[in-house]
């Protein structure tokens, strides 16, 4: 597997697929959509807009491809991207949980940097 070519097409296509089943909820007022930064491997889900009379603005999932790894930053999934970047193939040593305080990585099941 290139990591280079591989693991971008990867994060894309997973959250590409929440985006998408995202848009066909009810809620016409809020936006779900997909930034993505490929030139220095950025990838966020976001959702904008109103519930009601609630501002609503923020980010579901944010992932970086940081030293040939995927760092997670943001997931507020309920399985976890984690999940979904292994059923994908990529390996847990190729996966940094780093929402995570970095002393406290080294007890999950996944990279630690």
């Amino acid at each position: 597997m290139d990591k280079l070519t591989e693991y971008p097409q990867i994060i894309k296509r997973i959250l590409t697929e929440y985006v998408e089943l995202c848009k066909n909820r009810q809620n016409s007022n809020l936006e779900t959509f997909l930034i993505v930064d490929e030139t220095n491997n950025h990838y966020i889900w976001m959702n904008l807009g109103w519930e009601k009379d609630e501002r609503i603005t923020g980010i579901t999932v944010y992932v970086r491809i940081r030293d040939r790894k995927f760092w997670i930053e943001e997931d507020w999934t309920e399985d976890g991207i984690a999940s979904d970047l292994m059923s994908a193939g990529v390996p847990k040593e190729d996966i940094v949980l780093a929402f995570h305080h970095p002393k406290m990585r080294q007890y999950t099941d996944f990279a630690v940097a």
